[in-house]
């Protein structure tokens, strides 16, 4: 675009400045995007940066200055390290479209100068002034939606439109305002609100930012709520120095961390664990028969070396059979012989490291049909003992974590387990499958046929997805019309996988139909309007597949890169004639 800018602010854009605040996951303390704020306007004789932007709108040079701070944003963003592998949040003020110089493409422009992709931008965009009757909010969201950009939606709770601006606009995003977010660990009324909005957004398949988050304790009850990701002055106040920006930020990692190991330590220590003393492997028998006779309550007991590192277990019945044998007791409390019998009486027992997740613990467990529990150590250390009994009470336990994670229409794993399985990925390197399914013509379904007949659609498709994928396959409900299935597999089985996945769309496609009239199906098309209240013709529902193929030698394989992908291939195989797009990550 030709600079439209008087000189006067030309000069004003070289004393503005840039800083960024990063925003995080909420599970790994890892970087997801930044958001750029702007600085100096002070420097301008501007008192904020909302008086700022009212005075180039009153000029009406609101659109030629925002294209300027745009480029200038961009360039200074791709000064970050590993900038291509986050996004880039840039706050648009909604009178744009009131501007006359308004034009589609520059932004475009700007992200091909500086060999960025539009899945690096996400615009932010609130209610904070109200746009002309000729162009209302939800055609200024559209605009930059049909560009394929991603959006925001900011300061959530706070405009007049609130839930109406959510159904009607669809976000890939919501922010919080950090109202709803202040002392919330203390306020069950914002508390309710938070997981209610939160869960709203979760089955329409919108991530949620907790905004303004600044105590680790509102930092843990929005992950506990659900939240996908937190910005605030706990992670990082806004900086000008881009190298200030970090790939992941130790003290929240810290946090999550404590955080889990505080939640497993429930499990495993004040509730479950039992610290059982642990005797050396070259304790003598008479002194283990007196262990056993003034500890009765105690059946189970562990064994260790001279370094306190656990051997095996010895259960009190093999005692018992020595002592019930008409020699037994002599033969095994006679400490004449040089070897130890103790080591000789052992029992092998799984063990593992306090802070392993639970998962660990039970695949320990029921890899060993005979298991007796799980020795529990601490920096290779003998710590404690957890008993069958515990372990297949923290088994129950957990699945009630898990279910609460669930999507709560069609009972698959929702948006927290999805983000654990695929931060998993880049950990290894093994090949997997990935794929997003998106219903097609969804909306006009639902207009037609009504919500009642919408969700039982979507039951469906879960209930097909169940039954015709492998019982490999992680399948998981990201929320909407929205599903996500994924299989770590060998190359040898790759295309088996990929082509359980394509067969889903036939399945569905014919299933599906017993959901219209005979009307409907004999004309193949249902009419309805669209998102412009135009009245048209929509196809019968089908569903588009995103698949992404990742080998052993990839790379590249950090989530932020997987999730653009087949994000941006959801909007390829919608225009497919067969409703699939594939690619392999190199």
């Amino acid at each position: 675009m030709k600079n439209q800018l008087p000189k006067k602010w030309i000069d004003n854009l070289q004393i503005l400045d840039i800083a960024f605040q990063p925003i995080l996951s909420m599970h790994t303390g890892k970087i997801y995007g930044v958001e750029a704020l702007l600085r100096n306007f002070r420097d301008i004789g501007c008192e904020s940066i909302f008086s700022l932007f009212d005075k180039v709108y009153q000029e009406g040079i609101l659109y030629s200055f925002d294209v300027a701070l745009r480029e200038k944003t961009v360039e200074k963003f791709t000064t970050i390290d590993e900038y291509k592998d986050i996004k880039l949040f840039y706050n648009l003020d909604n009178r744009l479209f009131e501007m006359d110089d308004f034009k589609k493409g520059n932004t475009e422009k700007i992200l091909k100068k500086y060999n960025l992709k539009k899945e690096n931008i996400c615009f932010e965009i609130s209610e904070r002034h109200a746009i002309s009757q000729n162009c209302d909010i939800t055609t200024f969201l559209s605009h930059y939606q049909d560009e394929n950009f991603s959006i925001a939606l900011d300061d959530f709770g706070m405009g007049h439109s609130g839930y109406k601006l959510l159904f009607d606009t669809a976000p890939d995003m919501l922010k919080i305002d950090r109202f709803f977010l202040q002392d919330i660990e203390n306020n069950m009324k914002k508390k309710i609100m938070v997981r209610n909005i939160t869960h709203l957004c979760i089955q329409l398949g919108i991530k949620v930012i907790a905004e303004g988050v600044e105590t680790k304790e509102e930092l843990l009850t929005c992950k506990n709520i659900g939240c996908h990701l937190v910005q605030g002055y706990l992670v990082q106040r806004p900086t000008l120095n881009t190298k200030e920006i970090l790939q992941e930020y130790p003290n929240i990692v810290e946090l999550l961390e404590h955080d889990k190991r505080s939640s497993d330590t429930d499990y495993k220590i004040n509730l479950h664990l039992k610290k059982v003393e642990a005797l050396n492997v070259k304790t003598k028998m008479h002194e283990v028969i007196d262990y056993f006779k003034k500890n009765k309550d105690i059946s189970i007991l562990p064994i260790v070396d001279f370094n306190n590192e656990p051997l095996g277990i010895l259960d009190e019945k093999q005692i018992k059979d020595f002592l019930y044998s008409p020699y037994g007791m002599s033969l095994l409390t006679n400490d004449s012989a040089s070897k130890s019998k103790l080591r000789h009486l052992l029992k092998p027992c799984g063990s593992t490291d306090i802070n392993s997740d639970i998962s660990t613990i039970i695949e320990l467990f029921s890899n060993n049909p005979e298991s007796l529990g799980i020795i529990i150590t601490n920096n290779s250390k003998y710590y404690g003992f957890l008993s069958a009994r515990a372990i297949i009470t923290i088994m129950n336990e957990d699945n009630l974590l898990f279910a609460r994670e669930q999507n709560p229409l069609t009972k698959l794993p929702g948006n927290t387990l999805i983000e654990k399985y695929i931060d998993k990925i880049p950990k290894n390197k093994n090949f997997y499958v990935l794929c997003y399914y998106d219903l097609d013509n969804f909306k006009a379904f639902n207009d037609v046929y009504g919500f009642r007949n919408g969700d039982r659609v979507i039951l469906l498709f879960a209930q097909i997805l169940k039954k015709y994928l492998s019982s490999e396959f992680f399948v998981a409900h990201i929320g909407g019309d929205d599903f996500f299935v994924a299989v770590e597999n060998n190359n040898q089985n790759q295309s088996k996988y990929i082509k359980e996945i394509i067969d889903i769309i036939k399945i569905f496609t014919e299933q599906v139909q017993s959901f219209y009239s005979k009307e409907d199906k004999k004309v193949g098309y249902i009419t309805a309007k669209d998102r412009e209240n135009n009245t048209k013709k929509f196809p019968l529902l089908t569903v588009s597949a995103s698949i992404l193929s990742i080998h052993s030698n990839t790379s590249k394989r950090s989530p932020s890169n997987m999730n653009d992908v087949l994000s941006m291939q959801k909007k390829v195989a919608k225009q497919a004639l067969n409703n699939i797009a594939i690619s392999t990550l190199i």
